[in-house]
């Protein structure tokens, strides 16, 4: 049996790799006004960043439409295919996995298993590239499916927002908090829970919150098992690769890489962002 591995652009899995691996990307989109962009095929996480300091509104996002789930898999089973993995973005956070469930439906002869990541970034990306690996040594998708249940209990992800005006406009602060927030120079750690973005603790500034998602990560590494680790960034390249650094000499079990945030998770936490996502092999 055949396998296509298929995820969406919030992945954040550069085009190299999908390439090495042989993994299938669908765009999510940012929207500026009347323009749209696909992510990661129409702009770049550095051009959205560009972009954003030059717009006087906070652009909107978009899932894919459901029609490019639908061509990709057609295109798919005439390559030769029997099955696609689809791994989505947290299905609280975005209508894109049910898109996949009604693709999938269009398709005849074609078996579509769509599966919620419940979370985003990179850390949906450790599901994808497991599954890729799994896929080229001729694993069936039910195999696929049941490694990825395997990981979901071990995968943890904290992130940072260094701009508040992001969270403000987004809804998730009001302007009093956000106004407060900046005074005080609070940078609130966020997580996933039951699928959504939601606090998980406010600390005073930003040195003092990356040292908190260290010592979360400490709590889970101290098993010594081997791990797999990534440092996402929202166009802090210099400051990732130095803390990447610095977790690879404290942590030498745990495989680390670095990722970023690319237009659509951006619009929701800012410029400045910093995460740290991990699991247990």
């Amino acid at each position: 049996m055949k396998t296509a591995i298929i995820t969406d652009s919030t992945a954040y899995i550069s085009e190299e790799m999908r390439k090495q691996f042989d993994i299938h990307m669908v765009p999510l989109s940012v929207i500026f006004g009347e323009e749209t962009y696909r992510e990661e095929i129409d702009i770049s996480a550095e051009q959205y960043f560009q972009k954003i300091k030059e717009a006087k509104n906070l652009p909107t996002t978009s899932q894919p439409p459901i029609g490019e789930f639908v061509e990709l898999f057609e295109q798919l089973k005439k390559n030769g295919y029997d099955a696609a993995v689809v791994v989505t973005l947290s299905s609280g956070i975005s209508g894109t996995y049910q898109g996949v469930i009604s693709a999938g439906d269009m398709v005849s002869d074609f078996e579509v298993y769509a599966y919620d990541s419940e979370i985003s970034c990179m850390v949906q990306g450790f599901y994808v590239l497991e599954g890729a690996q799994m896929a080229k040594e001729g694993k069936k998708p039910e195999e696929i499916i049941a490694r990825f249940d395997e990981m979901k209990p071990s995968i943890r992800a904290y992130f940072m927002a260094d701009d508040l005006s992001h969270l403000q406009r987004g809804g998730r602060l009001n302007a009093a908090q956000a106004i407060i927030g900046s005074l005080l120079q609070v940078k609130p750690l966020l997580h996933f829970v039951d699928k959504k973005i939601v606090p998980y603790e406010k600390i005073r500034t930003r040195k003092r919150a990356i040292k908190r998602i260290i010592e979360l990560l400490d709590e889970d590494a101290q098993e010594q098992v081997p791990m797999k680790g990534v440092v996402i960034h929202a166009n802090r390249a210099a400051e990732a690769e130095e803390l990447q650094r610095e977790l690879a000499q404290k942590y030498p079990h745990i495989e680390w890489s670095i990722s970023y945030f690319g237009g659509v998770i951006g619009t929701h936490l800012g410029e400045g962002a910093i995460g740290v996502g991990w699991y247990k092999k």
